[in-house]
């Protein structure tokens, strides 16, 4: 009866929406896989939450992000605050003991110098003899003593200048 109004033998037209539906068959079962897949995936994401907890949760991390974002800046600001005031502060140091008196027995006197990151700061000799200790500070400003030092004085600036 196909064959009267289409020309085309019914056992082809058959067989054609055999091999088409076959065809979708296939393709079902492959859309059937990737939506098994995708269903455990959401499974795996959601692990049995209901999507307000899903949303309450994404907040609560967003809002950690936003506190660790804070807290990170604040402590760009401490640690610019720090790095200015270190500037500063001694961070070069050297010592050298001496014996102002050969009869004095030992290396009892001691010359300290203490530089910031500029080279300015201080030489501190303390004098040790039978009748006490004497202490002298000296002014360094840029390397350069203020007045003129001593050999001991001289050595202990040198070191603390060497230092980085």
């Amino acid at each position: 009866m196909i064959e009267k109004y289409t020309g085309i033998d019914s056992d082809f037209f058959i067989l054609g929406l055999g091999v088409m539906l076959l065809v979708f068959i296939i393709l079902m079962v492959i859309q059937s896989v990737r939506l098994g897949k995708l269903t455990k995936k959401l499974n795996l994401f959601l692990r049995g939450k209901d999507g307000k907890s899903l949303e309450d949760t994404l907040i609560h991390r967003l809002d950690q992000i936003d506190d660790v974002s804070r807290q990170n800046e604040e402590n760009q600001r401490s640690i610019k605050k720090i790095n200015t005031k270190l500037k500063d502060t001694f961070c070069k140091f050297s010592i050298v003991k001496y014996d102002a008196f050969d009869e004095s027995g030992g290396k009892l006197s001691f010359v300290l110098t203490m530089l910031n990151e500029k080279n300015n700061g201080y030489i501190l000799n303390v004098v040790h003899s039978h009748d006490g200790s004497y202490s002298y500070v000296k002014d360094v400003i840029d390397g350069n003593p203020i007045v003129n030092l001593g050999k001991e004085e001289e050595e202990s600036l040198n070191k603390a200048l060497e230092k980085n």
